[in-house]
């Protein structure tokens, strides 16, 4: 019953039409608790055509991640600036606790901008981008004030892709575990993208209860700084979660090979070059 539902919402998920806000398309990840579990699979390199409801994830640098969709579509996330050789992504997120997370200046060209801030200080930035292919939303979470004496309200978002039936969520820099509230509003994650530096963000034991909360089936480390950081996170998620190192930038995943254990997936780092 539940794959012949996701089926149903993938199908309508592919259907264009932009929502608004009276009318916004449902989030399917908020919608359906439980995902099948089964295997993942891999094999693939940037830019190349992907199979259908195949998603691909290129880890490109620090926070940044480019998901590609089978349609063509490119979203960037924290994005800095310059993710490479290559044409300009569809869509871009940006976080603002630290200029590596985000730019002032982001090239005009590009279709959709969204800050996980708000103009108005205080409020959620509340985002809800239907693009047929993808959905892209938003969960407001706070930061640590860049004095350090306080706490600037919604200052950090959690954007979730939707997109083939997959719910992608990336945690943005984020500081502090979320409350209920928020786990409800982000719904299922399938794949997460964690920062795993332990302390400029979250700390390690509260990234690793926040993961351990969200029991995605796949992990992405992300925004550390060497080996050392890198392997203190990996030694706290063994046992729980299985460890996936591999020398590629790049992942790609749908629905039906996600891996029965969750499973901590470290990619390598590398800017987009196209093909030639």
């Amino acid at each position: 019953m539940i794959r012949r539902l996701l089926s149903l919402v993938v199908l309508s998920a592919l259907l264009p039409g932009p929502a608004t806000a009276q009318d916004r398309r449902p989030s399917h990840c908020i919608a359906i608790a439980q995902a099948p579990g089964v295997e993942y699979l891999h094999h693939a390199s940037f830019a190349a055509p992907l199979d259908d409801y195949n998603v691909r994830l290129n880890y490109i640098d620090h926070s940044m991640f480019m998901i590609e969709t089978q349609g063509g579509l490119r979203a960037v996330t924290d994005y800095a600036g310059f993710i490479g050789a290559t044409r300009l992504p569809d869509v871009v997120t940006m976080n603002r606790a630290h200029i590596s997370h985000w730019t002032p200046l982001p090239d005009p060209d590009i279709p959709h901008v969204l800050p996980g801030w708000s103009d108005r200080v205080g409020d959620p930035a509340d985002h809800h981008l239907d693009l047929g292919e993808m959905l892209v939303r938003s969960v407001s979470t706070d930061i640590r004030s860049r004095a350090g004496d306080g706490v600037d309200e919604n200052g950090n978002s959690i954007f979730v892709f939707e997109v083939a039936g997959l719910c992608i969520g990336h945690l943005g820099h984020l500081h502090h575990e979320p409350d209920d509230a928020q786990f409800a509003a982000l719904g299922r994650l399938d794949v997460v993208m964690a920062p795993v530096d332990g302390g400029l963000t979250l700390s390690l034991p509260e990234m690793i209860s926040t993961l351990q909360r969200l029991r995605s089936s796949v992990i992405l480390p992300m925004h550390w700084f060497g080996p050392a950081s890198l392997d203190r996170f990996l030694d706290g998620m063994e046992g729980d979660f299985a460890i996936d190192r591999r020398a590629e930038s790049f992942l790609e995943v749908s629905l039906n090979t996600l891996p029965s254990r969750p499973t901590v997936i470290v990619l390598r780092p590398s800017y987009l070059t196209d093909p030639q």
